[in-house]
């Protein structure tokens, strides 16, 4: 008997632990997760709108959420993203990510770096975050990101984002994938 391969959101982000106090928790985690990930997924771009989105879309979502308090509010999603743990969610979306990805034959993937707008604080005289990326441009799916250190710049970036998030020997290749 062949298993199904593991492809939904709450069967790779299951494995996130909750930063929140047990007797605050109204929402389940993995549903704040999805929503959220749905929402920016379809061109969500603030807490608010991710709210939003769940409102809209509340009676799809309950066919496979349990939602047992409703949508959250935009500040229980910013709350709760302000929590977690942003490796362990990245590590998670990865694994998602690489699970439903098509390996295409000859795929291109473009390194590319960029300045997060809005990061740049005069006040504290603290430069913008900038981060370099990898996207599979056949497939239209970032494979990966890192933050440029600070104290260096994009190049040294390249070979962390690449051995760390895509070739990562403790992963399968990519190679192997094909």
């Amino acid at each position: 008997m062949k298993l199904k391969p593991k492809i939904s959101i709450a069967d790779h982000f299951a494995v996130m632990s909750d930063p929140r106090i047990d007797r605050t928790k109204r929402h389940k985690l993995i549903d704040i997760l999805t929503i959220a990930i749905c929402a920016v997924i379809c061109g969500a771009d603030s807490w608010v709108a991710i709210e939003l989105y769940g409102c809209t879309k509340y009676e799809w979502l309950k066919t496979f959420l349990e939602l047992p308090n409703g949508i959250p509010s935009h500040d229980t999603f910013a709350r709760v993203f302000a929590l977690i743990n942003p490796q362990e969610f990245q590590s998670c979306f990865i694994n998602w990510m690489k699970s439903i990805q098509k390996i295409t034959s000859g795929e291109v993937i473009a390194i590319d770096g960029k300045s997060l707008c809005g990061s740049r604080d005069q006040n504290s005289d603290q430069s913008a975050i900038q981060m370099v990326s990898a996207w599979a441009t056949t497939n239209k799916l970032v494979l990966g990101q890192v933050k440029v250190d600070s104290q260096s710049n994009e190049t040294t970036a390249i070979p962390e984002l690449l051995w760390n998030q895509i070739f990562n020997p403790s992963r399968k290749s990519w190679n192997q994938r094909r």
